[in-house]
C-alpha cells in the first residue's frame, strides 16, 4: 500500500500544480531521458521561462 499512496500523492500534485498553470519539470526530465537520450534537458530555470513563455507569449500583447 505505500506504494498506491506515492502513487496517488504523486497524481494529486501533478494535478494540481497543471490547474495552476505551474509546469511539471519532472515529467519533462522524464519525456526528455525516455524520449530525445541524446539533448541535453533545458535547466530548471530554462524550463520555467519556457513554459511561461508558451503560456503568456513573453509579454506580446493580444487583441482578445
Amino acid at each position: 500500500m505505500p506504494e498506491t499512496g506515492r502513487y496517488i500523492a504523486r497524481s494529486v500534485r501533478q494535478s494540481l500544480r497543471l490547474m495552476v498553470g505551474l509546469p511539471d519539470y519532472d515529467t519533462y526530465l522524464s519525456h526528455m531521458a525516455q524520449t530525445h537520450p541524446d539533448r541535453a534537458p533545458m535547466s530548471y530555470e530554462e524550463f520555467f521561462r519556457e513554459r511561461l513563455e508558451a503560456r503568456y507569449g513573453g509579454g506580446k500583447g493580444r487583441c482578445c
